[in-house]
């Protein structure tokens, strides 16, 4: 009963914004990077790869996130970063967003709860030609001209929305979107799952484990070996997956520790970490690097602190590069008014 009182309120949230004259409209493109359901599904390097993507093609991106989580929420927008540098810390930014900060050079990134407003801030003050939402399907107050939507075989096999199940609307919201981004093997699979779902256009999401980092004494980026014996500890929807990678990868896991997503690290955390750590016969600890940016308030550490980039890549990626360039040069020759 409930989740159907959840969906059907879904569905007229959803109806209402989108009628006539009820969303806000930035003078820039807007590409929004979303899911149907909650938890961990790659939106955050996603939305790197797209921003990147947009870079590529000779746009300035402006990524605006709502920055969940930050322990400073200041009235208005706060520029995370303004294309040239990094121009604000942890507590004001959010994890999510510093660590887009720290990955995609020559973004901007702003944060506010009014993406409109740090939309036009980005627009009239830092030179931004297009827009990135992250976690952007549900943000139905601002109008957007192209809806990537991540989709995994699992969302489909269980549909029940909220609280009973993990979907944050009705799986009929996904023909809303112009693509759909599927964790998948094959360019069939991804393509199946958009017939599925009512959407034309469909490409497949490939997680990249990069090489991985660590601190080195002074705080700066060095290779790491995966053959030192860790301790991994991670903050994250979903902590297993990121274990099983690990493990996947050679890497020597003595132990492993779970925290919620986005959790704010104390010094207590960290001593913790570190005791468990070398109980364990550990000889670093390994961790995300959404997690790594909640850490980095507490170097120097007793122990080195590595971690291992995520990277995501859309395939085919010269059919998605043209896509979205064909999505933007339409947008803008018609005024935002694109077909579904």
């Amino acid at each position: 009963m409930l989740a159907s009182l959840y969906a059907a309120a879904a569905s007229a949230r959803r109806s209402y914004y989108q009628g006539r004259g009820r969303q806000r409209r930035l003078e820039r493109p807007v590409i929004s990077v979303g899911n149907l359901c909650v938890g961990g599904t790659g939106k955050t390097p996603t939305v790197a790869h797209v921003a990147r993507t947009l870079l590529e093609l000779g746009e300035r991106p402006a990524i605006l996130s709502r920055g969940y989580a930050r322990r400073s929420v200041p009235d208005g927008v706060v520029v995370v970063a303004d294309g040239r540098r990094i121009c604000a810390d942890l507590d004001r930014s959010g994890d999510e967003p510093l660590m887009l900060a720290r990955d995609v050079e020559g973004a901007r990134v702003l944060v506010s709860p009014d993406r409109y407003l740090a939309g036009r801030l980005a627009e009239l003050h830092l030179g931004a030609t297009v827009h990135v939402l992250d976690d952007g399907f549900q943000h139905l107050v601002l109008a957007r001209g192209t809806d990537l939507l991540i989709v995994s075989t699992e969302d489909l096999a269980d549909a029940r929305t909220l609280p009973a199940g993990r979907l944050r609307e009705p799986l009929s919201a996904a023909s809303f979107a112009h693509a759909v981004l599927v964790p998948s093997g094959t360019d069939e699979q991804a393509r199946t799952v958009a017939a599925s779902l009512g959407v034309k256009s469909a490409f497949r999401l490939v997680r990249i484990p990069g090489e991985p980092r660590r601190l080195d004494v002074l705080g700066a980026s060095a290779p790491a070996r995966k053959a030192t014996a860790v301790l991994a500890a991670a903050g994250v929807a979903r902590p297993g997956r990121f274990f099983e990678e690990l493990r996947a990868a050679g890497w020597d896991v003595k132990g492993t520790v779970s925290f919620a997503d986005h959790h704010r690290y104390s010094r207590a955390d960290v001593a913790d970490l570190v005791e468990k750590a070398r109980s364990a016969g550990a000889l670093a600890i390994v961790t995300t690097e959404k997690d790594l940016v909640r850490m980095l308030p507490f170097r120097p550490m007793p122990l080195p602190i590595m971690w291992v980039p995520l990277e995501v890549r859309l395939e085919p990626a010269s059919a998605f590069r043209e896509w979205l360039g064909g999505r933007l040069a339409a947008e803008r020759a018609r005024g935002r008014k694109l077909p579904a």
